[in-house]
C-alpha cells in the first residue's frame, strides 16, 4: 500500500512538472511574439525575391496593433504599389489598386504564396496565432547566432485555422527572439525555414534586422527581409485598421 502511495505521488509530480513545462514553453512563445509585436508597431521593410536566374525588390510599410490588427501596404515597386493587406481579427482583406477592388481572403488562400515570395499569406498578415492556436513543448536547445537559445515544438490544437502542422521555434534566452523557425507540413515533412542572419537594435528594442525564409526542395531560391526602422508602443487611430481606410491607401 505505501508502494501504491508512493508511486500515485510520484506520478502527480510528474504530471504536475510536465505541465508547468508546458505552461513554460507557451510563455516563452507568448513572451517571443509580443517582444516582436508590442502593444502597436509600426515597420518599413525591404524584401528581395531571390530565384536561381532573377532577383526582385520590394519595399513594404507595415502598422500593428497586437495580434489583433495588421495593415501592409505595398510601396515599391511601381507596379505593386498600392498593394495593401488588412487582417481584423481572423478576417483577411486585400486591396488591388488595378482594379480598384478590396477583396476578403478566404482561409483557403492563407496557405498560398504571398506576392510571389516565399512566404506564404499567413506568415506575412499572421492570420493564425502562435499563441493561441497551437500547444507548446520544449523540446532541446541550440546556439545560434552565438545566442543560447530554447527549442519549442508549436502542433495545431484541435480544429484551430492554421495552415502549418507542425512549427518548430528556436528562441533566445535573454531577449526572445524568434531566431529560427521551422514550418513543416501535416505529414511532418519540413517545407520552409525562417533563419534570422543579423541581430541588432530597432524601436529601442533587440530584435532580428535581416532574416531569410528558405523553402526545404528549391535549391537557389529564397526571400530576404531587411527591416529598415521600426517603432513599438506608439498610439494608431483603430480607423487605420478598416476596410474603408484600406481602400482609401495610395
Amino acid at each position: 500500500m505505501n508502494q501504491f502511495l508512493s508511486l500515485r505521488i510520484l506520478s502527480v509530480l510528474f504530471l504536475s512538472g510536465a505541465a508547468a513545462w508546458a505552461d513554460d514553453a507557451t510563455g516563452w512563445v507568448r513572451q517571443s511574439d509580443q517582444h516582436a509585436r508590442g502593444r502597436t508597431s509600426h515597420t518599413v521593410v525591404s524584401i528581395q525575391v531571390v530565384r536561381p536566374d532573377w532577383k526582385r525588390e520590394m519595399s513594404v510599410e507595415s502598422w500593428g496593433q497586437g495580434s489583433e490588427n495588421a495593415l501592409t501596404l505595398v510601396t515599391a515597386p511601381a507596379k505593386d504599389k498600392g498593394s495593401a493587406f488588412l487582417k481584423r481579427g481572423r478576417e483577411v482583406w486585400s486591396w488591388l489598386p488595378k482594379v480598384e477592388r478590396v477583396v476578403k481572403l478566404p482561409p483557403s488562400m492563407m496557405s498560398q504564396s504571398w506576392m510571389g515570395t516565399d512566404m506564404t499569406n499567413d506568415d506575412f498578415v499572421k492570420e493564425s496565432s502562435v499563441v493561441d492556436d497551437y500547444d507548446h513543448a520544449f523540446v532541446g536547445v541550440d546556439t545560434l547566432l552565438g545566442l543560447p537559445c530554447h527549442v519549442v515544438e508549436l502542433v495545431p490544437k484541435p480544429g484551430a485555422p492554421v495552415v502549418w502542422g507542425k512549427i518548430r521555434m528556436s528562441i533566445d534566452d535573454k531577449d526572445r527572439m524568434q531566431l529560427l523557425v521551422e514550418f513543416f507540413d501535416e505529414d511532418g515533412l519540413l517545407v520552409n525555414t525562417l533563419r534570422a542572419t543579423e541581430v541588432g537594435m530597432l524601436g529601442g528594442r533587440r530584435l532580428p534586422t535581416r532574416l531569410e525564409m528558405l523553402p526545404h526542395d528549391k535549391p537557389g531560391q529564397k526571400t530576404g527581409i531587411h527591416y529598415l526602422s521600426a517603432e513599438f508602443d506608439k498610439p494608431i487611430d483603430d480607423r487605420v485598421f478598416s476596410v474603408r481606410h484600406l481602400s482609401e491607401l495610395r
